[in-house]
């Protein structure tokens, strides 16, 4: 059977408590024009994005970066869960799009394939560092 490339409700980062924790107490690295906030959590890959209102005043242009980023995240993300069922944990990540321009696909692309690498990277330690 083919893999399904989705990013159904339950993978969506919607609860306000969890966010919040995740700000307050997640860890965060940069990957230009990214920032990535994210949390260890007991299973399950939970995912947000967020624009600025004060860098894009217009709703179409932040829908339109939310919108690429969700679907880049979408097709790439199979790396990073394959590596979180192998450990048995799991992640919340919130990527805040930090840039003045507005992005072009290829780009947002080529950021969050290396961001899900760092990751992927990430996961490894903390799964190696708990045995």
């Amino acid at each position: 059977m083919a893999k399904q490339f989705t990013l159904g409700k339950n993978e969506r980062l919607k609860s306000l408590k969890a966010i919040e924790q995740l700000f307050k107490e997640g860890h965060r690295f940069t990957v230009s024009p990214f920032r990535v906030n994210y949390t260890k959590t007991p299973k399950g890959l939970k995912f947000g994005v967020g624009v600025s209102a004060k860098n894009f005043k217009k709703a179409v242009d932040r829908n339109r970066i939310k919108r690429l980023t969700r679907e880049a995240f979408r097709l790439q993300k199979y790396f990073l869960e394959n590596k979180l069922n192998e450990s048995g944990t799991g992640l919340n990540i919130f990527f805040i799009y930090t840039a003045k321009e507005l992005p072009v696909y290829e780009q947002v692309v080529e950021k969050i394939n290396s961001i899900l690498k760092k990751l992927v990277k990430i996961a490894d330690e903390n799964n190696s560092s708990d045995t």
